[in-house]
């Protein structure tokens, strides 16, 4: 059994809050993503839409243990202007060579994750092992909560198959 990394970014709360939940659920490590600078305020808010259009890689500081050291990372992001939020796009970026075996929640208003997926798989060089979203309305009301345990055993069961195993599964060459 390989050992998950729950990795988060969270501006309003909202991802962290479904990254400890799943934590909780399953007695995972959290890891956790802050900006050096504030997004407070107008200013703040302009700073979010910029690095997104622009897909900017702020500076950061992860507080956590390093991805290298689990065999999957569960990355709980939100979407700003349909992308990924520019804090996350610079935590991937700096540990894409250790996120070998990832998944990805995304949190959102209402659209815009599976841009974030596909920016994520453009930064690391391939596809996450599972990924899903969940809106903040769904996340405010409780209505996530069986869709965030249902992947939880996705990813549990994943990782309950011997590294080797699962890594000529998904090889072109084990075909």
């Amino acid at each position: 059994m390989r050992k998950v990394l729950v990795v988060t970014y969270s501006n309003t709360g909202t991802s962290l809050q479904v990254a400890k939940r799943l934590c909780a659920l399953q007695g995972w490590t959290l890891g956790e993503i802050e900006e050096t600078r504030s997004r407070r305020g107008v200013l703040g808010t302009w700073r979010c839409v910029l690095d997104s259009l622009l897909r900017r890689h702020p500076t950061i500081d992860y507080f956590g243990p390093l991805p290298a050291r689990f065999g999957m990372v569960v990355l709980v992001a939100p979407i700003w202007m349909y992308r990924l939020a520019g804090p996350m796009r610079s935590f991937v970026a700096r540990y894409k060579a250790q996120l070998q075996n990832f998944a990805v929640i995304s949190l959102m208003g209402s659209r815009g994750a599976p841009n974030a997926v596909a920016e994520i798989g453009e930064i690391t060089g391939h596809s996450p092992v599972l990924s899903t979203a969940f809106t903040a309305r769904e996340v405010e009301d409780g209505s996530y909560s069986l869709r965030l345990r249902a992947f939880a055993q996705a990813i549990a069961e994943t990782t309950q198959q011997p590294d080797d195993t699962r890594q000529a599964e998904w090889s072109p060459r084990a075909a």
